[in-house]
């Protein structure tokens, strides 16, 4: 699914809202590194998250709606646009809606809700059957000044459109990414070695020129083939400057990642590229407010830096269902059967912004009670 119209025009559509939403400033910030992959970023100062949302792109128009959208994103998500329902789990069951409590994104040291207890309901759409499906409120917010909140909170699964459909399209692919990088995460040394990608097996101009751009800059590059089981194209790329490589003790900053999931394995390639240059800005101004001091006195581990001895032998992978339908046919196959899609936007908005929850998939590191689920223990005892 392409989006309906050029970034230039979403960029109009939401310019006349970004006041509304808090946010204030919208900046260029790819003249901050040499590699010249375009990079912005967007401000939103009384944000209940963090405060600076950054974008990335193949031109500046690319890239400045990114970071807008991604601002919007965040900005909705701290105050969502929700029909809560106090109430409790039994309740609901007893009046024949459906319920789930979501207990995969529990926060850390939090118990598992009971069914009695009263609790703020938030509806969502249960996308293999379009049933409705209540899951509580605190799993879908990204307030982060809720006292005792006991859902874990996360932007994963967050995502934005120029309509509902395209919001959703874009959220899944999201969560089939964090879960395929946690899958080669978990895999051994040498299991993720063997999935390295030969830059030079893309012919797409796109992903010709983002390669160009790093090779020119003086950066290596290492790209992972880091697709699931689900048979949507992942990839993964990693960036480093040799100088920093080469040293006595590199840093951990100065190995930076983005990954990419989509139908097609050029977009998704794309993605990753673009995403580990926007990484490598994020460090270089140092203006993300999640990004800590500590951070930056760091040591690379050594599992990272031995991915730049690995041999680039793998081809491009196929792609995957250009469709919503065809990618929860995927699901399917792959034993995930339940996807739940909040709307979390002012129906009156020209754009969407969503919140996918897929409690089958794995999800990235976060504050929650159980780091791994089921699919990537079952990928750590059977690699």
């Amino acid at each position: 699914m392409d989006r309906i119209c050029l970034p230039e025009e979403t960029y109009e559509r939401v310019r006349p809202f970004l006041k509304t939403l808090g946010i204030t400033r919208i900046g260029r910030q790819t003249g901050l590194d040499h590699i010249g992959i375009p990079v912005w970023c967007a401000y939103t100062p009384n944000a209940k998250s963090i405060v600076v949302a950054q974008g990335k792109g193949l031109t500046d128009a690319d890239a400045r709606t990114s970071a807008v959208m991604e601002a919007i994103e965040r900005a909705v998500a701290c105050d969502p646009f929700l029909s809560i329902r106090n109430v409790s789990a039994s309740a609901l069951s007893d009046a024949d809606e459906r319920v789930d409590l979501l207990v995969p994104l529990l926060g850390r040291n939090q118990s598992p809700p009971r069914a009695t207890d009263i609790m703020a309901f938030a509806a969502g759409e249960e996308l293999f059957s379009s049933d409705r499906v209540y899951v509580p409120a605190e799993a879908v917010s990204l307030d982060r000044t809720l006292s005792n909140c006991r859902y874990w909170q996360s932007s994963d699964g967050l995502a934005s459109g120029n309509t509902h459909g395209e919001a959703i399209f874009h959220g899944l692919l999201e969560r089939v990414e964090r879960d395929a990088h946690v899958l080669w995460q978990v895999l051994p040394q040498s299991s993720q070695h063997s999935r390295c990608l030969q830059p030079d097996a893309f012919s797409d101009e796109d992903v010709r020129s983002l390669i160009v751009k790093i090779e020119d800059a003086g950066i290596l590059l290492r790209m992972f083939d880091m697709t699931s089981d689900i048979g949507i194209p992942c990839i993964g790329a990693f960036l480093a400057a040799k100088a920093a490589l080469a040293s006595r003790a590199p840093r951990y900053v100065d190995v930076t990642f983005g990954c990419g999931a989509h139908p097609s394995p050029e977009r998704a390639a794309v993605r990753a590229l673009t995403e580990a240059a926007q990484s490598r800005v994020t460090y270089i101004s140092g203006a993300r407010d999640d990004v800590f001091h500590e951070t930056y006195r760091r040591p690379l581990p050594e599992r990272l830096l031995r991915l730049f001895s690995a041999d680039p032998s793998r081809g491009v992978p196929l792609p995957g269902p250009n469709d919503l339908g065809g990618i929860l046919g995927n699901l399917k196959r792959s034993g995930i059967t339940q996807a739940i899609a909040v709307r979390l936007s002012e129906p009156a908005f020209p754009f969407a912004v969503v919140k996918i929850l897929v409690p089958g998939l794995e999800s990235p590191e976060g504050e929650r009670r159980h780091r791994f689920g089921g699919r990537a223990m079952t990928a750590s005892f059977t690699s």
